[in-house]
């Protein structure tokens, strides 16, 4: 179980991470989908391709580097929550990815870096 501070801060980083995106075009069409096994932070259309977007927010190294959290369990847990949500809303593109963005905060809270890393998985 997160913290309150800890979901705080990653409640930042996803709102950091949605502007970023739909500054780059992408459609954000969900948040916080949740299923039995996983959730996905963000989910989003962008070039008839449909995006599920895992958000790692870090304020520093302490417990790895947000890349180092998304372990192969991670990934196929996030791959069947999107094949999940993407039968429950079959209208939308059939191409689908994972993406990954993380996001660096410092000791005030505001972002100092965010990665877009595209395609971490094949979906």
């Amino acid at each position: 179980m997160l913290s309150g501070q800890n979901q705080h801060k990653g409640k930042l980083g996803e709102n950091a991470a949605a502007t970023f995106l739909a500054k780059k075009g992408y459609r954000i069409i969900s948040r916080n989908f949740f299923v039995r096994g996983g959730e996905l932070d963000l989910v989003a259309v962008h070039d008839n391709t449909l995006i599920f977007v895992e958000v790692k927010t870090r304020s520093g190294a302490d417990f790895g580097t947000a890349e180092e959290a998304v372990t192969p369990w991670k990934i196929k847990a996030l791959l069947r929550a999107g094949q999940y949500f993407k039968l429950k809303h079959p209208n939308l593109p059939e191409a689908l990815r994972l993406d990954l963005v993380t996001v660096s905060l410092n000791s005030a809270n505001q972002v100092t870096h965010l990665e877009h890393l595209g395609n971490i998985a094949e979906a």
